[in-house]
């Protein structure tokens, strides 16, 4: 028969499995609806912490994307800042950018893609020149981002036109190798206005041909970089059967483990208090009459968990966009283990401030009568239950 000791550390065994099983990579993720669907070697990087759903070894070094308010998909390069991302092809391993500010020459003067895993797909030399707007020959074309009412900026493929300016006071500024499209490295004309998608490319991770066969790429192990190519299966968004079987199993065991382990204390707590007083009776009996006094102890009703009006009375709240949470939360509920989603009804415990699921805490007070969480006993709410959006 198992003691309370060995329950204990059962538990305390079972932990640090449950919590690191509770957290898997999600094999596909988005920034809205009807957006660009993000996968290896891409994660999510959620800036507010109570939103992260995945471990940092989801995504490859440098791969991280994240999503800014209006759920638009955002890149940052070390160097060069951020760029909204327009599509991502994982087969081509390629993905175009576009300036957040529509304004793509001006981030083209200081580009640099040092510190990034990304190459360009196709590049051209281009001389950027600055001539004022009165003097401007027709066929030129200015890139209107740059330009104002006086002065008109220019970027040029052509050494032709570097001989023959559009006018004297012309002044060249620079000279780069620009990202541009594979049409673009067979354009002739004077001038071009620079303001196409930048198509970038990346060699590693090799996932191409994965891609091309169906197959979902990623880490073979949590301990190594190195790739593979993983069951098709995967790619409809459900986790991996070892892994869901592992997660069932360990819920099976680690919710029955504890409420044993709260019920066998309660009833010790409750029996030994019982013995005491019977003990302590029959003892003052025994001193004022001299005589040996058979005491039948009083069944002992106990009650494990809180009654239903308290329980009730605990703040209900219903989980808004933000998916924001009050208190000492994270985004998954702790006893389900389930993460929390848009318009989900939750109950907050009002001392600890610990929140889960409605349904799901509603039925462990029923039996239990500490935090799921913090173990701490709650005290009723003063106000009646109110439902709020977070």
């Amino acid at each position: 028969m198992f003691t309370v000791e060995d329950h204990l550390f059962l538990l305390l065994f079972l932990l640090p499995i449950i919590q690191a099983a509770k957290q898997p990579c999600l094999l596909s993720n988005m920034c809205g609806r009807k957006t660009i669907p993000i996968r290896f070697p891409f994660q999510l990087h959620h800036k507010d912490q109570y939103q992260e759903g995945q471990n940092n070894s989801c995504g490859y070094p440098g791969f991280n994307l994240s999503c800014n308010t209006q759920g638009k998909t955002v890149l940052r390069l070390p160097y060069s800042g951020d760029f909204f991302v327009r599509m991502i092809d994982y087969e081509m391993q390629m993905i175009k950018l576009y300036d957040p500010d529509n304004c793509l020459p001006r981030r083209l003067l200081q580009f640099n893609l040092s510190g990034s895993p990304f190459v360009p797909a196709f590049s051209h030399e281009y001389t950027f020149f600055s001539c004022p707007s009165q003097s401007t020959k027709p066929g030129f074309i200015a890139m209107d981002c740059l330009s104002n009412s006086t002065t008109s900026f220019f970027a040029t493929p052509s050494l032709s036109t570097l001989v023959n300016l559009p006018s004297p006071t012309c002044k060249i500024l620079t000279t780069l190798q620009v990202p541009v499209t594979e049409q673009d490295l067979f354009y002739d004309g004077f001038s071009a206005d620079l303001n196409e998608d930048l198509q970038l490319t990346w060699s590693l991770p090799n996932c191409g041909k994965c891609e091309e066969q169906g197959f979902f790429c990623g880490f073979k192990s949590n301990t190594s970089q190195e790739t593979g190519c993983l069951s098709s299966a995967l790619k409809s968004g459900g986790l991996p059967n070892d892994l869901r079987v592992f997660r069932i199993i360990c819920f099976s065991i680690a919710l029955p483990v504890m409420t044993c382990i709260i019920g066998v204390a309660c009833f010790a707590c409750f029996t030994d208090r019982g013995r005491r007083n019977t003990t302590t009776t029959a003892g003052r009996s025994n001193s004022s009459q001299g005589v040996v006094a058979v005491v039948s102890a009083q069944p002992t009703i106990v009650v494990m968990g809180l009654d239903e009006s308290t329980i009730q009375s605990y703040e209900k709240l219903v989980l808004g966009e933000s998916r924001r949470l009050p208190g000492p939360n994270d985004g998954t509920c702790s006893i389900c283990l389930s993460e929390y989603c848009n318009k989900d009804i939750l109950r907050c415990i009002p001392d600890c401030k610990h929140c889960f699921h409605a349904d799901c805490i509603d039925e462990w007070l029923r039996m239990n009568s500490t935090c799921p969480v913090c173990r701490k006993s709650p005290s009723p709410a003063h106000d009646h239950a109110t439902s709020n959006n977070v």
